[in-house]
């Protein structure tokens, strides 16, 4: 069901979406009846997870990555060797053993990136322990046979997928904001340097000088850094006594943002904007690396999330957590697709902002 609701001149929430509340609290056994001496599995929400993978990937030898399994609320660490394997099961980590290690995989992607085909993406599927190249409709005739020779050079360590969409950055735009005749999604509300501001996309601030809450209306914020290709972000500074509450758009209600936080593989995830509103998902890859046709952009959330244009800029958030800005993708909400969004804490740092 579709809700919508005007927006106030003076007062610009922060594009959202409905809340796919997560388990919080400490850790709880699974197994209450298992042996004292035997490691039993943690249930863990998405944060826990996520400060659990940081300790067990940076202690043990041979990192391969991780990933929440949201339906088991557990953390699945993948290993490569027996001495791992025990270190992780003794934290109350699901090992998986696999092949290659997070290196090894990073080494390849950076190979593809470096020599990259404009319509594809490329990312690690701690999963399935390879890399996932995906071609977007665009990639035909030489430059598909480009394509595949790069990726049977890497002897089974990656695998080709296609999309049936193009991946484009979605320009066109939470609540909408206006410039120049085209329209982007505000992401969140920050400060910078003590004023009130806000990010979105960078590909919607390179291009747009002067922002309004209405199509034609009056300028509420002016675009300041951003950058874009590359990485996807920008921030608009405010210009009035417009209202800048730390809060998304919920299209009928509101959710409160109390900070930023790094998305996890397989962590239940929301977002909104100003064409399709609120849609759940969920995160496939970090570290994603898309071609558009305006250039490279690394770093990205891969999420199954959909988006369409106009999207552009909008939250990616989980609780109360600010996840990302919505960079681009393939696909539509109809026949779904993969969305790519640009982290919010790298953003933040890059610009020196801050959530209020």
């Amino acid at each position: 069901m579709q809700h919508k609701r005007q927006i106030s001149k003076r007062r610009l929430a922060i594009a959202g979406a409905g809340v796919a509340a997560l388990v919080a609290g400490s850790f709880t056994l699974s197994q209450a009846n298992a042996a004292e001496d035997t490691p039993t599995l943690k249930t863990l929400s998405a944060e826990s997870a996520s400060k659990l993978a940081s300790t067990l990937t940076s202690d043990i030898k041979g990192d391969a990555g991780s990933y929440y399994d949201a339906k088991a609320k557990q953390l699945v660490v993948n290993v490569v060797d027996g001495a791992a394997k025990e270190k992780v099961e003794a934290a109350g980590a699901k090992a998986k053993v696999v092949q290659h290690t997070l290196g090894q995989l990073n080494s390849v992607k950076d190979t593809l990136t470096a020599n990259d085909v404009k319509g594809t993406s490329r990312a690690v599927d701690v999963k399935t322990n390879k890399v996932v190249v995906t071609a977007d409709k665009t990639v035909k005739g030489a430059a598909l046979d480009k394509l595949k020779k790069q990726v049977e050079a890497q002897d089974g360590k990656v695998e080709l997928k296609r999309t049936a969409g193009e991946f484009t950055t979605k320009i066109a735009g939470g609540d909408a904001i206006w410039g120049d005749g085209s329209r982007c999604s505000l992401g969140f509300n920050v400060t910078v340097g003590g004023k009130p501001a806000f990010l979105t996309a960078g590909h919607c601030t390179t291009a747009i000088t002067s922002w309004s809450d209405s199509e034609g209306g009056e300028p509420i914020a002016e675009s300041g850094d951003g950058k874009f290709p590359g990485s996807d972000y920008g921030i608009a500074t405010y210009t009035g006594d417009t209202e800048h509450p730390s809060e998304v758009n919920l299209y009928g209600s509101t959710q409160e943002i109390s900070g930023a936080a790094e998305a996890e593989v397989g962590q239940e995830v929301t977002r909104s904007g100003s064409t399709t509103q609120v849609h759940d998902g969920t995160v496939k890859a970090l570290d994603a690396s898309v071609s558009y046709q305006e250039g490279t952009v690394d770093g990205l959330i891969q999420t199954d999330v959909c988006a369409e244009p106009g999207d552009s800029g909008g939250s990616l958030f989980a609780g109360d957590k600010a996840l990302g800005l919505t960079s681009g993708g393939s696909g539509d909400c109809s026949s779904g697709g993969e969305t790519y969004f640009q982290p919010v804490p790298a953003a933040l740092e890059a610009l020196g902002a801050e959530l209020p």
